[in-house]
C-alpha cells in the first residue's frame, strides 16, 4: 500500500532548497517515491506548531520500506548535509498516512 507524509518546512534559501530538490530527485524516483502536491505560501492561519511554514508538500512512496529506504539511503544522506541543512530552518510533519 502506498504511504504518503505531507510536510510543511520554513525554506531560508531558495537557491539551496532547489539545488536540494534537483540532487535528490533521482534517489527518490529510484525509491519509487515522488511529490504530488508543492505549494509556497505566505500565510498560515493555524498551526499546531510553533515554527514558521512557507513551503507545504505531499511526498508519497509506493510503500512503506520503500520510504524507509530512501530516507536513510546514504547517497540521499549526504545531498540532505549538503544542501537540506543550510536552505531549510524547520520541518513540520503533518501527518503520515496509508493511501489507496
Amino acid at each position: 500500500m502506498a504511504h504518503e507524509i505531507l510536510v510543511g518546512l520554513e525554506v531560508i534559501n531558495d537557491i539551496q532548497y532547489s539545488k536540494y530538490r534537483e540532487a535528490m530527485m533521482p534517489i527518490l524516483i529510484a525509491h519509487e517515491g515522488g511529490f504530488t502536491y508543492d505549494f509556497k505560501i505566505s500565510q498560515v492561519l493555524k498551526a499546531n506548531t510553533e515554527d514558521k511554514i512557507n513551503r507545504v508538500f505531499t511526498i508519497s512512496f509506493s510503500s512503506i520500506e520503500k520510504m524507509d529506504e530512501f530516507f536513510s539511503n546514504k547517497e540521499y544522506l549526504l545531498i540532505k548535509e549538503t544542501y537540506f541543512s543550510s536552505s531549510v530552518k524547520s520541518t513540520t510533519i503533518i501527518s503520515s498516512y496509508e493511501k489507496n
